[in-house]
């Protein structure tokens, strides 16, 4: 199963949500996440790193929190 088959789930449960978190790859809190490119809705490309540098705190939230 491809990674967005498994990201697009039917059901919010703990058997097709848990699998895909990886909390334990992530950085420790208060440690510099690795720096990545993003870009703008006008498709204009920037980086994490640009980002965090206008910025004491910059707060990043993949996928979706319904």
């Amino acid at each position: 199963m491809d990674d967005i088959t498994r990201y697009n789930y039917d059901e919010f449960t703990r058997e097709k949500v848990f699998p895909l978190l990886d909390f334990d790859s992530s950085p420790p809190l208060g440690e510099k996440a690795p720096d990545f490119p993003l870009w703008h809705l006008d498709g204009m490309e920037t980086s994490l790193s640009a980002i965090w540098s206008q910025h004491l705190y910059t707060i990043v939230e993949f996928g979706s929190f319904t």
